[in-house]
């Protein structure tokens, strides 16, 4: 008979309970605690030893699944302030600054820290997140959030304002989720080390214009402006199609790269280099 490695539920483990209409709930499991939703309530204690993945029910018999959130889990169910950057940007956030473990990288524009959680566990436990903030309400917000997560030892908060710079220097990736960008890209790259990564998030074309036309004028090379749309499907197998509404524009994504320039190339030049086809794989390499 085949061992179970399903792992069970634990005083302390944060928990998402999911009923027949798909709405999710965020718990943790705490002695003595009580949940309670539209569809009854249950005693969490009742559910310490139950293996993930089973189905509980409330005191009114409806159904339950016990299950593990995910990154884009919590960051739905994140206490928010204000707007965070959408789950569909921060995924490629992550690919595009080259977040893995081990790495340093500092975010301007804290918000309620759904970028910092996403950051905090791609750096994993040898990384470390730099995390600048204004607005006190905002950054408390933010810490209450990633202290409910456990991965507060992974982050430096900082209430500063970043137009006196930034603490940090030589560090791997730098993203700005600021009103305007291009006032603190000195700052970014004194931060930066040699060939680092840069991004940015703004929600309008004349943000993006200008933020490009300060990049350009300075020590960036590989700009990169970007929009992300996402679609979800209905999952009924009788009938699968588009979802009456989809999640549209929520900002344009601009990357760069962090290099000396001896002298500004061509502008123009640069625009046809990015146009050209990239090299692709050795045949034998792919």
């Amino acid at each position: 008979m085949p061992i179970s490695n399903t792992p069970t539920v634990q005083y302390g483990d944060l928990i998402m309970l999911v009923g027949k209409d798909r709405r999710t709930f965020l718990r943790t499991v705490t002695e003595g605690q009580r949940f309670e939703c539209h569809l009854g309530y249950l005693d969490l204690d009742t559910l310490v030893g139950v293996p993930y993945g089973s189905q509980v029910a409330t005191h009114k018999g409806h159904k339950m699944f016990v299950l593990v959130p995910h990154t884009d889990d919590l960051i739905r169910h994140l206490q928010r302030e204000g707007q965070i950057i959408f789950p569909k940007d921060l995924g490629y956030i992550m690919l595009k600054l080259g977040i893995r473990p081990g790495v340093q990288v500092i975010e301007a524009g804290t918000g309620s820290g759904a970028l910092t959680l996403t950051l905090a566990q791609f750096v994993g436990a040898e990384g470390h997140v730099y995390s600048y903030e204004r607005r006190p309400n905002m950054q408390a917000r933010a810490i209450a959030n990633l202290r409910r997560l456990g991965l507060l030892d992974r982050v430096t908060f900082y209430l500063h304002d970043i137009a006196e710079g930034f603490f940090e220097r030589d560090v791997q990736s730098l993203f700005l989720d600021v009103r305007e960008p291009w006032l603190y890209l000195e700052q970014a790259r004194a931060a930066l080390r040699g060939g680092g990564f840069f991004g940015a998030i703004v929600p309008t074309i004349n943000q993006v214009v200008t933020l490009t036309e300060h990049l350009y004028a300075g020590p960036w090379y590989l700009l990169e402006i970007e929009e992300l749309l996402r679609r979800s499907y209905k999952t009924i197998p009788a009938r699968i199609r588009p979802d009456d509404q989809m999640v549209g524009h929520t900002g344009f994504l601009v990357f760069a790269r962090a290099v000396e320039r001896l002298e500004h190339p061509d502008t123009e030049g640069e625009e046809i280099a990015g146009e050209a086809p990239e090299e692709p794989w050795d045949a034998d390499e792919r």
